[in-house]
């Protein structure tokens, strides 16, 4: 067996042994083992012996640990398929206290009029704090959930009114549930569909091959302040949904960037909703950002400001003492409103071939039946009738579906205009709309789908 130490081989086959750190990682992946765990410090609080364990860092992405990211996977799909197909609301009642739990939150109550006591009389709190800080650590480890007083922080006045130039939701009455609205079919099957959902945010600028066009003009400030309160307008928009919706409206999302870098959210969202409330949502749904404003450049270069101990940073020319980003947040008036997303989603629907849901599938998912055409209840808009270009041929179905802005005439080889003079009326070729965009109008795609075969 050849030495890799071995100097009088040749570098060639040297360099052609595995690496013994690569091989190590590799059997790791084989067994689903994490490749960059995390090493923490265990301490028994009865012996004081501590010692260091491994954990998996449990990163979603592929590229960083394939066993962490192939078992968040499989935990996602497992949720997805036990909670996604559920006819009844899950029922979680939590679990009576035990003796230790009692002890420890009465002990807490103790040591909290302790330190009442002691604020009253002007005395010293910080021992007090201190064993209090960790009993609530205790009471977390003990298996209860929460703060015994609730909000810790102080909550800074804000105003919730919503605002003047932002369009009005339509409201329902809530109700206590994560199911949504159920279709029957004629032969009695109840199906629930679903909605897949694509938002994105708005232009900020030209973009060609992941770079702005036109550095000048594109607007870095509003992409980066878009992507910094991104997960906030997701919440809004969450929100939103559910007081459209009326009902507490269950999803699986992921967050991906795009090539400009910008994020791009989809979503699967439990339950249908008509695409003119779902758009309606689209635009109206915005967070109002209440940040320090970042428009004047104050301090840059060599002129900083100047940290001075106990005190903070200070201002180097007038020696005044510089708001931190608490005080500056106090008070402040929220700036540009972030949003609203754009304001054409693409929605999808995950059920197709029932005629009840005709109104709310994309006219990509399949031919509609004669009956199609009715509208559901809460369906805001009414739906599109195809046209029949002429008489079908014996043996077809009597509607095809086709483009209805779609002028009759076009190109002979497509069957789109009339007959010639000793030529058969053939069959109109279908056609799909690509989704809608904010920037362009829909158009007529041409189907890809292979011919019925003639009779």
């Amino acid at each position: 067996m050849t030495h890799a130490q071995d100097r009088a081989l040749p570098r060639a086959v040297r360099l052609a042994m595995p690496m013994a750190r690569d091989v190590v990682e590799e059997v790791a992946k084989l067994h689903g083992v994490c490749i960059r765990p995390v090493p923490l410090k265990r301490l028994d609080t009865h012996t004081g012996q501590w010692e260091i364990i491994d954990v998996p860092c449990g990163s979603p992405m592929d590229s960083k640990c394939p066993p962490c990211a192939k078992r968040n996977k499989q935990l996602r799909k497992a949720q997805c398929r036990e909670g996604w197909h559920l006819d009844a609301e899950p029922t979680i009642t939590p679990d009576e206290p035990n003796e230790e739990q009692r002890w420890l939150v009465e002990f807490r109550a103790d040591i909290q009029g302790q330190r009442d006591e002691a604020e009253k009389a002007s005395g010293d709190t910080t021992d007090l704090d201190a064993v209090i800080e960790g009993l609530d650590e205790e009471i977390n480890a003990a298996g209860m959930r929460g703060n015994v007083l609730g909000r810790t922080t102080t909550k800074r006045p804000r105003s919730t009114k919503r605002r003047q130039d932002a369009p009005d939701l339509p409201k329902r009455k809530m109700a206590h549930t994560t199911l949504g609205r159920t279709f029957q079919a004629p032969d009695g099957k109840t199906y629930r569909p679903s909605l897949f959902v694509t938002l994105t945010l708005p232009s900020y600028g030209k973009i060609r091959d992941g770079a702005p066009v036109d550095p000048d003009t594109y607007d870095y400030a509003r992409a980066a302040r878009d992507a910094l309160h991104f997960s906030k307008l997701v919440d809004r928009f969450v929100q939103n949904l559910r007081r459209v919706a009326g009902f507490d409206v269950q999803y699986f999302a992921t967050v991906e960037p795009q090539k400009r870098l910008a994020p791009h959210l989809h979503m699967a969202i439990r339950g249908t909703l008509p695409r003119a409330e779902m758009k309606q949502i689209a635009a109206a749904t915005y967070h109002q950002v209440w940040w320090p404003s970042v428009d004047h450049v104050a301090f840059e270069g060599e002129h900083l400001p100047v940290w001075q101990e106990g005190a903070g940073y200070l201002d180097p020319d007038t020696g005044e003492m510089l708001p931190t980003l608490d005080e500056a947040l106090d008070g402040q008036s929220p700036t540009r409103p972030r949003g609203p997303f754009r304001r054409c989603p693409a929605l999808r629907t995950l059920l197709t071939g029932l005629p009840e849901l005709a109104p709310l599938r994309h006219p990509a998912q399949g031919r509609q039946s004669r009956d199609g055409s009715r509208p559901l209840p809460l369906q805001g808009t009414q739906a599109r009738t195809p046209r029949l270009r002429g008489p079908p041929r014996p043996g077809l179905p009597q509607v095809v579906q086709q483009d209805p802005h779609r002028a009759q005439a076009g190109p002979p080889h497509l069957g789109l205009g009339s007959p010639r003079k000793g030529q058969r009326a053939r069959r109109p070729a279908p056609v799909r709309l690509a989704p809608c965009s904010s920037r362009r109008r829909q158009r007529a795609l041409p189907d890809l789908t292979p011919p019925a075969i003639r009779p």
